[in-house]
């Protein structure tokens, strides 16, 4: 009988992280500075574990390299491709940097990282860094070598419910009082550019290393922001916002409250986190109950199912043609 697959996601503690994840979500953490939840992981830095069905009790990574079947017999032989995080800053992220595919491959063995965020929470006067205003590398370099980030850094303001694309060669970093629903692919790359001089006192109690060389290869030149084009559809109980279509993911957002149809071919799978509200999920008449936290992927042995929600909201996210 076709069936979702439901993630017990994997925390980390970061020295910008809080306790939002507990008081939003009602995570089982400990920390006071737990910074992430993998919710869908098949990186080997944090497995998601599958709570439910013939898979119960075995990795995400596992599942996907043995059953292809399950993603449009993609190719499983090639790492897990996606990862979807929740992020909690309590604080100033670094200011930071990922590769792409390319630079990732031969450096550092793994993909690339493009990504992008939805906000579920800004604090009034949050804020991001996001690009930064060198206009040639040499210039970049120098600002950099010479610490001159009130010039090179761009500061914008954030609020709930905005959305951002991060495509590799970014520079970024979350504000503090941001809570974010990030997708990315799935790296652990990251090149820190500045980190505000701060004792690591969670983990090595010391400054974390900074990556400049890595990071003046590999930021865009100068910055540009993306273009998107972000759409709404809708009917008396459900409106889906298309944020973004790129190579590596198309993200997309359910509002419902009441009952939605959906469908999807065989080829796909989908990857649901629910961000706020309650509902059902029912596949071949078996309910599965969804609340804010939950993680899970709907597999392409799946291609029909229906969704009552209760004030629901979700992140839902599609594989792109480059996977």
């Amino acid at each position: 009988m076709p069936a979702p697959l439901l993630l017990q996601p994997v925390f980390h503690e970061k020295i910008w992280g809080g306790s939002q994840l507990r008081s939003r979500f009602n995570y089982p953490i400990f920390s006071d500075h737990t910074g992430e939840c993998w919710g869908i992981s098949g990186h080997p830095h944090g497995l998601s574990t599958i709570k439910n069905g013939r898979y119960q009790g075995q990795s995400l990574a596992a599942v996907w390299h043995a059953h292809p079947e399950l993603f449009g017999h993609r190719d499983t032989q090639q790492p897990f491709p996606l990862l979807t995080k929740i992020l909690d800053a309590q604080q100033d992220l670094s200011v930071q940097v990922h590769p792409d595919d390319s630079y990732a491959r031969v450096h550092e063995h793994e993909l690339g990282k493009t990504e992008c965020w939805y906000v579920i929470h800004a604090e009034p006067d949050a804020q991001l860094y996001y690009g930064h205003h060198a206009q040639t590398r040499s210039q970049l370099a120098a600002w950099i070598h010479t610490g001159n980030w009130q010039a090179l850094f761009r500061r914008i303001p954030i609020k709930t419910g905005d959305f951002f694309y991060v495509p590799a060669g970014t520079v970024h970093a979350l504000g503090a009082g941001t809570m974010v629903l990030e997708t990315q692919q799935s790296s652990d790359t990251t090149y820190r550019l500045y980190d505000f001089d701060r004792v690591d006192d969670t983990h090595t109690h010391h400054k974390r290393r900074l990556h400049l060389k890595q990071a003046i290869d590999t930021i865009q030149v100068p910055h540009r922001d993306p273009v998107l084009t972000v759409t709404t559809t809708s009917d008396h109980h459900f409106v889906q916002t298309n944020f973004v279509q790129a190579p590596a993911f198309t993200v997309v957002k359910w509002d419902l409250n009441g009952t939605h149809t959906f469908h999807q071919a065989a080829t796909d799978f989908t990857l649901v986190s629910v961000l706020n509200g309650t509902g059902t999920l029912t596949i071949a008449e078996q309910p599965y109950p969804l609340r804010a936290g939950d993680h899970l992927i709907l597999p392409s042995t799946v291609t029909g199912w229906q969704i009552h929600g209760d004030h629901l909201s979700c992140i839902a996210t599609l594989p792109g043609p480059d996977i």
